[in-house]
């Protein structure tokens, strides 16, 4: 079992609903023992995110940390200030210290231009952080109303949307239902993987966010099929034209390994991989079978860097098959899969 936190990363263009859903969550009594990092260079700082809020209420008077504040429903919050691995160790360390409340989970909301593969990248490489951290999900706000054009005319928008877990569709009391369904016929043309949740006013079950990725929060057990989201081929749906193309087209794809394979060779190789398509290798992800292993592997991959995989102890599939999920821009799927069989 994995012991390290479960981060649940938090973005969407601007003005699709981030702030409203995350303060709807943090109303939630299942939300208690959460951390959340707001990035103050975003939409709103704390005291604008709270205000005019159910929440403003619920701020305690004083700061029991630097920018970080105590609500009444158990969460902590705290505004980004400086770079967020620091803003991430701080706040570990300062857990570690009793200096502030135990939190079990942290949500991390990014400002709405973020493009999240660099963020994932740089928390992910830092040896301190990936200690004590580990992704839970991305979860991606998009606009009913205004989410296609903006996936259309802005490539921040696009790549947000093509490497979520969870696409939530906000405002759809404001859409009618030709633009709700041309919207998601669009979100599964870029990332049949991720699930999808129609909301309204910001309202959404905590469990459909988070704990949402690997591992279960309740039986403490490895769900990779559900992580691993994995679209066994690229999808156009159906009764739709051929999408306008762009200059930075999206794609996912699963390529299947051979079997058996070893994990010391496929290392290595893994990271050549990435080195060689990092810079259009939006996310990859995989559950490994390897012989030299005693448990399944999940791997994860963002851009130029591979991560320490994270061992599935007990689990097991009843035909082990060694898959990659691969999410990018401009990618040839054809070499791709020549590119991973090649070692």
């Amino acid at each position: 079992m994995d012991k390290r936190i479960p981060v649940t990363l938090l973005t969407g263009f601007l003005g699709s609903g981030k702030t409203t859903l995350l303060n709807h969550l943090l109303n939630q009594p299942e939300m208690k023992d959460t951390a959340i990092i707001i990035n103050e260079l975003g939409d709103a700082g704390l005291d604008q995110i709270f205000a005019n809020s159910n929440l403003a209420q619920n701020i305690e008077n004083e700061h029991i940390a630097d920018n970080t504040v105590l609500l009444s429903s158990g969460c902590l919050c705290c505004t980004l200030k400086n770079e967020l691995a620091d803003t991430m160790r701080d706040l570990f360390f300062k857990r570690a210290l009793q200096a502030i409340p135990q939190f079990n989970r942290l949500i991390i909301e990014t400002t709405g231009m973020a493009d999240p593969g660099p963020i994932l990248a740089n928390l992910m490489n830092e040896p301190v952080i990936e200690s004590v951290y580990r992704l839970d999900a991305v979860v991606v706000t998009i606009d009913s109303v205004y989410g296609l054009q903006q996936i259309e005319e802005n490539s921040e928008a696009r790549k947000q949307a093509a490497v979520a877990d969870v696409l939530v569709l906000t405002k759809t009391d404001l859409a009618n239902a030709a633009q709700i369904n041309a919207l998601k016929e669009k979100l599964i043309g870029i990332n049949p993987g991720a699930t999808q949740h129609k909301i309204a006013h910001g309202k959404l079950e905590p469990a459909f966010v988070i704990d949402v990725g690997l591992f279960d929060v309740v039986s403490k057990q490895p769900e990779p099929q559900r992580w691993l989201r994995a679209p066994l081929k690229s999808v156009q749906p159906k009764g739709t034209l051929p999408a306008k193309p762009h200059n930075d087209d999206i794609s996912s794809f699963t390529v299947i390994m051979p079997s058996p394979l070893n994990w010391a060779q496929l290392k290595p190789h893994l990271l050549r991989f990435c080195q060689k398509y990092g810079k259009n290798l939006l996310r990859l992800k995989g559950i490994i079978h390897a012989a030299d292993q005693e448990h399944p592997l999940a791997i994860h991959a963002v851009h130029f860097t591979p991560y320490p995989p994270t061992p599935l102890e007990g689990w097991q599939e009843d035909e082990p098959l060694n898959r990659i999920v691969i999410i990018g821009k401009d990618l040839n799927e054809q070499e791709i899969r020549q590119a991973l069989m090649q070692f």
